[in-house]
């Protein structure tokens, strides 16, 4: 099927205090993908998130799910997206089998149908399955609340903030099952401040600021925009001299900085040189280099680059 899973089209929302949270905004994501909407607190990222799932009604501009247009055909268009609030939400005298329970009967799903422990196995809740959800840890509940997103089976999976407060093997296996559903034919469109997550995640990259679109890209599109890189340097003597440390600021390098007795950071845009010729300017001025490292320019960089810009 060629038609997108989510379209978005000059969709804005102004807050009654005057706050343009969108400023109409347009993208759609493909069917199959793992699709990252990324920017900094406060860009529009959860009040895009909150229209498509009915909490917040839009001011202007239109926005369909798996077909189906938010207004005309609400009922579907919920029915066709499971939400993983940034939020942890849940009620602390339910058990997690209770709770899935309670939401596959709010979606009409009949009980021979339900994957309650299927679910909570694809989590590794299944040994909590009794147990109240007020004694789970804080990764528990956001495990929890992703199996709650798929009890109606929805091809599309959206995924805010999922991995916040979550330890790296819990982050693993979150993953792990996000990347299953994503092969089973989920969708999934996530948000994250991890940005290594998204760039070894992701097909492709939405960035918000500001309420506005700023970038929209594969992730190997995104990253190749970066042309800065850095390059350390471990030389044999101290840099004493503050007229050797500031002369290293040579027109070829974005940034020369000092940081340590004998060590120098050097950024440089890889279009106008390399790291050959940061250490020939550094070897002209009489230092010995005896160690090198580099760093790769990644999403990071690029994220903080174009958010600057339209700061």
């Amino acid at each position: 099927m060629t038609e997108a899973a989510i379209s978005i089209n000059q969709l804005c929302k102004t807050y009654e205090d005057g706050k343009k949270a969108l400023d109409n905004v347009s993208f759609d994501v493909r069917r199959g993908e793992i699709f990252g909407l990324l920017g900094p607190n406060g860009a529009g990222k959860s009040t895009l998130i909150n229209i498509l799932s009915g909490m917040v009604s839009k001011t202007s501009g239109s926005a369909s799910i798996w077909g189906f247009d938010i207004d005309q055909d609400h009922r579907n268009a919920k029915a066709s997206i499971g939400i993983v609030p940034q939020e942890i939400v849940f009620d602390p005298f339910f058990t997690p089998a209770e709770s899935l329970e309670v939401v596959a009967g709010l979606y009409g799903i009949k009980k021979s149908e339900r994957r309650t422990m299927e679910l909570l196995r694809a989590v590794h809740l299944d040994d909590k399955a009794d147990a109240y959800s007020r004694t789970l840890s804080g990764g528990m509940k956001r495990r929890l609340l992703v199996a709650k997103a798929m009890v109606h089976s929805p091809p599309i999976l959206v995924l805010d903030e999922p991995t916040a407060g979550v330890d790296i093997e819990l982050r693993q296996q979150l993953w792990e099952y996000v990347e299953e559903l994503n092969k089973s034919g989920v969708t999934i469109v996530l948000t994250t401040h991890y940005l290594e997550e998204a760039e070894n995640l992701c097909d492709r990259i939405a960035i918000i600021n500001h309420g506005q679109l700023i970038a929209l890209k594969t992730t190997p599109e995104l990253v190749g925009m970066a042309r800065e890189k850095l390059v350390e340097l471990t030389l044999d003597r101290d840099i004493s001299e503050e007229s050797d440390a500031v002369s290293f600021a040579d027109d070829q390098f974005l940034k020369a900085e000092v940081v340590g007795p004998r060590t120098l950071a050097v950024t440089y845009n890889m279009d106008q040189t390399n790291a050959g010729g940061v250490m020939r300017s550094v070897q002209k001025r009489g230092y010995e280099i005896v160690d090198v490292t580099t760093r790769e320019a990644d999403l990071e960089d690029v994220f903080l680059n174009l958010t600057r810009k339209a700061a």
